[in-house]
This record gives structure tokens, C-alpha cells and sequence, in this order.
């Protein structure tokens, strides 16, 4: 048993796939599996990770042609662990020589982590920092942003194998992508999630129910290369996204016995916000929000920075919330999502990119 089983899946992904390969070889902790996940792959990955398998024991190579979704695929690489720590890898990013040194040491720190996400640079294909990963790194940051946006960046997380195992068996139910493993919300309201936002589906459940953080540390290279779901597929993504905040905030509530909240106003997904038709004033659904967030989250400074932005949203008219947003920025400071979500809101019809409008359906149209 190694202490990391690394996760990487695969479809035609040749262009990438070498660095992406070559970073977890060279990582200075020694002790991992390189797990490939062959999604049918027909451009050659195949044979070019079944070659590093020839030439280094630790990776071996699993073809899953027939896996449903992004979701399924990962799920048979969750069937294959035996490890300490599973961690997440895309074929086209690139782990930092540190990174699995980083995250043994913050798990073997606190014996009740149960994920461990980091911070790192956003990379074109050419390898060149065109940005950052921006997530929550304070102590509870993922517990109160959890409703809003993925808490978790997927390609930089490590989660704690045994600690699954016994959420999964506290609730009947294994702990999967793309599944309701909570199991409170009644069997036809449960979401499957096959792809587009299988990561924020399982992390934003496990925030409702166990210790998770992102380490102030930048450990992994993202590539976005126009090729990548959230460029393909943006409208499709964001509204799984929403889906999923309503799932977790309906979930939420039920586990606290609270009343039921609407977070899609407060969303800011793909760093933008909602229009919701005929609505500009979510004061009242945002007393609602933080009675359930008091509930779900920690006390402390994370949730009550993370209720202040969220009450910089609750009014959609330009002037005041610019000015409220420049009086949360000064007392919290502002992080870069933060900054391109009320931008974005606050140019809006002045940009190329579409405005998302919620029907009354609560659909994007």
C-alpha cells in the first residue's frame, strides 16, 4: 500500500499528458501509485502512459472505456485505491515537485482532515501564468463558501482514503462522485452528477460534514487551454453548478432544521452572478442565507467574511454595491474571485461575455 494513489484520467490528452506525467515522477515524496484512467482514448495516450508504466512500477494503466462521465471514470479509480491519501491529477496539469511532501504533512498534522485542496497558477498551453487559484485558505473558508462556488480547486485536492470509508458507512452510502452520499433530501430531489461539476458536487457535500481546507500554498500548474469543459460547455456547467448549490443548501437546511434558502442570488459561479428576472433587492433571502450559514459553518472571522461579501450581492444597483463592495474590500481585503465577480456584475451588457439569466423556472435561459 502506498501512502498517495494518484488519479489521473485520461481521454486523448496526448499534447499534455508527458508533463502532467513527468511532475508526479519527479515528486521528492517517493512513496505514491500513479493511477491512469483510460477513457478510450485514441490518440496515443494510451501507449505513451502504458511506456512510463514500462519503465517505473508505481504507474499502472486501466482502460474504462465504457464509464459514465468524468464521474463513473473516477469512481473506478476510487474502486482501485488502497492508500492513505487519494489524490487528484488532470493529464493536463502539473503537479509541483513539493506538492505530495505538502499535503502528507498537513494530513499527518491534523488527524481529522478529511480533504486538502491548495492554491497554484493558472497556465495556458504554452506553460505561461496567465493567473491564480483563488480559494477560501482560512480554517473554515470552505464550510462557509461552500454554497457558492466549488470550495475546492479538483486537480489540486488530496482526500483521506480511511476517512471516506466511514462517512460512507455512517450514512449507508459510499462516498463517490456524482452521488448524494448525505442521503438526507428524499430520493427524488437526489441530484446525479455524470460531469461538468462532479468535484464541486462531492467536495461541497463534504464540507457540509467534515474538516476540509485548501493550504496557503501553491502546489499544482492549472492549464486552461480552451479546450477544457468550462470553456466547451460554460452554460452547461453553470447550471449544474446552481443545481448543485440548491442541492447542498436544501441539504443544508434539513440536516440543521432550518428554513429552506434559495442560494442563487448569492452564487458566483464561473466568477459571475445570476440575474434573477424581475428581482434586484435579496435582502430578506440573505437574512434567511445567514441564519443557515450560522448553522452550518464554524463561528469565526471565515464565516463572517464570507456573510459580508455575500451581503455586498444582496442588492443589485451599481452604485451601492461598488461602494459596499470598496468598504468590504478595505476592512477584509478583496480576493482576486471576489474583485471579477462584482466586476463582472457591475460592467455587465458592456462585455462580450453573456449575461446569465435565471427563468422563473430557475433555469438559465
Amino acid at each position: 500500500m502506498a501512502t498517495f494513489d494518484v488519479l489521473l484520467p485520461v481521454k486523448d490528452g496526448i499534447a499534455f499528458l508527458p508533463a502532467a506525467l513527468d511532475s508526479i515522477v519527479a515528486q521528492t515524496f517517493r512513496d505514491w501509485r500513479l493511477i491512469v484512467l483510460d477513457h478510450g482514448s485514441t490518440d496515443g495516450s494510451t501507449e505513451l502512459a502504458q511506456s512510463y508504466a514500462a519503465r517505473d512500477a508505481r504507474i499502472v494503466v486501466r482502460s474504462f472505456p465504457e464509464a459514465r462521465g468524468l464521474s463513473g471514470l473516477l469512481n473506478a479509480g476510487l474502486e482501485l485505491c488502497d492508500c492513505k491519501y487519494v489524490l487528484r491529477q488532470d493529464a493536463d496539469d502539473v503537479s509541483l515537485p513539493e506538492r505530495m511532501a505538502v499535503l502528507a504533512a498537513a494530513f499527518e498534522a491534523n488527524p481529522d482532515l478529511v480533504v486538502a485542496g491548495s492554491l497554484g497558477d493558472v497556465i495556458d498551453a504554452a506553460g505561461k501564468t496567465i493567473g491564480q487559484i483563488d480559494m477560501p485558505t482560512g480554517r473554515d473558508g470552505i464550510a462557509a463558501g461552500a454554497l457558492f462556488r466549488t470550495p475546492v480547486c479538483h486537480p489540486a485536492a488530496a482526500m483521506r482514503l480511511d476517512a471516506l470509508q466511514r462517512l460512507g458507512q455512517r450514512s449507508g452510502r459510499a462516498v463517490r462522485y456524482g452521488d448524494d452520499f448525505i442521503g438526507v433530501l428524499p430520493a427524488a430531489r437526489q441530484l446525479q452528477v455524470p460531469g461538468l461539476a462532479e468535484d464541486y458536487f462531492l467536495f461541497g457535500q463534504l464540507a457540509l460534514v467534515a474538516p476540509c481546507v485548501n493550504l496557503d500554498r501553491k502546489l499544482i500548474q492549472y492549464r486552461w487551454h480552451g479546450g477544457n469543459v468550462g470553456a466547451t460547455k460554460h452554460q452547461a456547467q453553470m447550471q449544474m453548478a446552481l443545481d448543485i448549490s440548491r442541492s447542498l443548501a436544501e441539504t443544508a437546511a434539513l440536516m440543521h432544521q432550518v428554513a429552506r434558502v434559495d442560494p442563487a442570488p448569492f452564487c458566483n459561479h464561473g466568477e459571475r452572478l445570476f440575474e434573477i428576472e424581475g428581482e434586484s433587492d435579496f435582502a430578506d433571502g440573505y437574512l434567511q442565507l445567514e441564519a443557515l450559514m450560522r448553522k452550518m459553518a464554524p463561528a469565526g472571522p471565515d464565516l463572517e467574511r464570507e456573510l459580508a461579501f455575500r451581503r455586498v450581492l444582496a442588492r443589485r444597483e451599481r452604485a451601492g454595491m461598488a461602494l459596499r463592495f470598496a468598504a468590504f474590500a478595505a476592512q477584509h481585503g478583496a480576493r482576486s474571485a471576489e474583485k471579477r465577480t462584482v466586476r463582472s456584475w457591475l460592467l455587465r451588457g458592456l462585455q462580450k461575455q453573456a449575461i446569465l439569466r435565471l427563468a422563473p423556472s430557475g433555469r438559465i435561459q
